[in-house]
């Protein structure tokens, strides 16, 4: 999706979607915007009057509409009809280009469409409609004789008859060809070969998905090319359980290494129910020795508290701080402040000794600013050191909802095994798990599935419900759980 593209559906009021528009595509829409699928790509006649009605219906009640279509809306697709109908309409509107998916998918394949040596001509044909939509009208024996590539969008139905056509007209049989299917996905599947062997594979084939066909000698190249399939984690599905807003991260390292990242965020953190608490400490910062961080969320809640009132990052001036785990310092350097200490883990047996290498922590004044849920005991363990120890509910985590219909349904994909990695990031999102799922079926459910969790904390609050952890990263950030789940795939016998 180009730049542009992204912030007309950030502005979006009313968002109309091809069904093809990936779910995660979708929530660069506002929460609040209404979104409405209105099917294939390329419906029927009377299917398209009923979206070119609705665009307008929607734009004239003084609303921002996005129509986010797959590919680029003005290549074999209904955007030029749409847009005409506005212009007839008197509605305003803008078109953005898209990527196509004849490029897209060729070079997600390791196929350069165009190539020194592979031919003079270029050559896109219409071929994805089914189920009685007229078919593309080609003149085949001026095609066959061309010298270059030909790509084409192939429906199931279609493809075998294009394959005969190109050969029946005269395209060399030992031409050199491929047929990608769920192109730039990560069930992306790429068939190599000669005309006649494609064209005999399809037609023995009982694959029922629409794929992109590209004839021509620049086919040979993928064996040197081809970069998207060659990723780790092609094809493995990996359900993230983090919240929305700090799944991010997650999710592209995950993608970046070729997997499918199923969104199902399992826990939501919101504000405290009171705030004076909080407040109090703000106000009283620079009063502390020492402020202790567990959480990411911990340093968002306090800052962005301490920022909101009269005080600023000076307040934090001659406090040490230490944080729990690398990411929890990196959030802190964002705010261009940098800690003291680093434990790995946020246990006792680390944090303490650690913040005791700086001193005695007697009549020491320690902060903790945290969630509402969990045992504090490192708190209580630095109190039997002699601290003066202050904890403050600096958010809470609640159960997440889902958003919309059409949200993965986790308990029937794990059930049916199509989810291959559970991650879990924290402890919280553990138990609310469990708590969604329920304490046996969880239990039962992940018996069969790699659970690769981020660290001892989160692989310990999943043994207390019978759950094992496959995975655990010898460091306790989103970079090394992605590397131990590559590094595990990698290492398993095929």
């Amino acid at each position: 999706m180009t730049v542009r593209g992204q912030q007309c559906l950030e502005a979006a009021d009313v968002v109309l979607y091809d069904h093809l528009v990936p779910a995660r595509l979708l929530r660069s829409a506002r929460a609040d915007a209404e979104k409405i699928d209105v099917g294939g790509a390329a419906p029927q006649a009377l299917e398209q009057e009923a979206i070119c009605y609705l665009l307008a219906e929607k734009a004239r009640e003084g609303k921002v509409v996005a129509r986010l279509k797959w590919g680029d809306p003005f290549v074999f697709d209904r955007g030029g009809a749409e847009a005409l109908f506005l212009h007839e309409q008197g509605v305003r509107f803008e078109v953005v280009p898209g990527i196509p998916a004849g490029i897209a998918v060729p070079s997600y394949a390791g196929v350069p469409i165009t190539y020194p040596g592979g031919g003079d001509t270029l050559t896109f044909i219409r071929g994805h409609e089914d189920d009685g939509k007229a078919q593309a009208s080609i003149d085949w024996e001026s095609l066959a004789r061309l010298d270059g590539t030909v790509v084409c969008y192939a429906g199931p139905e279609q493809l075998p008859r294009i394959l005969g056509e190109l050969v029946s007209h005269g395209r060399p049989v030992d031409d050199s060809a491929a047929v990608v299917y769920d192109g730039t996905l990560p069930t992306q599947q790429t068939l190599v070969g000669t005309l006649e062997q494609i064209a005999e594979t399809v037609r023995r084939s009982e694959d029922r998905r629409p794929a992109v066909l590209i004839v021509g000698r620049v086919t040979a190249l993928r064996e040197h090319l081809r970069w998207f399939d060659a990723r780790p984690l092609l094809g493995k599905r990996l359900l993230v359980t983090r919240p929305k807003a700090q799944a991010a991260d997650l999710v592209n390292r995950i993608e970046a290494m070729g997997g499918e990242a199923i969104e199902a965020p399992m826990i939501r953190i919101v504000p405290p129910d009171d705030f004076a608490p909080l407040d109090e400490a703000c106000a009283r910062a620079g009063e502390f020795d020492w402020i202790v961080f567990s959480s990411v969320n911990a340093v968002d809640a306090f800052i962005e508290r301490l920022l909101a009132g009269p005080r600023d990052l000076r307040a934090l001036k001659g406090v040490r701080l230490c944080v729990v785990g690398p990411s929890t310092g990196e959030r802190l350097a964002r705010y261009g402040v940098k800690v003291d200490i680093t434990p790995a883990e946020y246990r006792a047996d680390a944090v303490v000794p650690a913040m005791a290498a700086f001193g005695d922590l007697r009549g020491q004044k320690i902060l903790l600013p945290h969630g509402d849920i969990g045992r504090e005991v490192v708190a209580d363990e630095l109190r039997r050191n002699g601290a003066e120890v202050v904890e403050v509910i600096a958010y809470r985590t609640l159960i997440a909802e889902p958003e919309r219909e059409g949200e993965p349904d986790i308990y029937r994909m794990l059930l049916e095994r199509r989810i291959d990695v559970v991650t879990f990031t924290s402890a919280s999102a553990v138990r609310n798990f469990v708590r969604v799922l329920g304490d046996e079926p969880a239990a039962d459910l992940l018996r069969t599935t790699v659970v690769a969790s981020i660290g001892p904390v989160t692989a310990e609050a999943a043994a207390q419900f019978n759950i094992q952890s496959t995975i655990v990263p010898a460091a306790y950030t989103v970079p090394a759980l992605v590397d131990a789940i590559v590094d595990y795939f990698q290492k398993k016998p095929s």
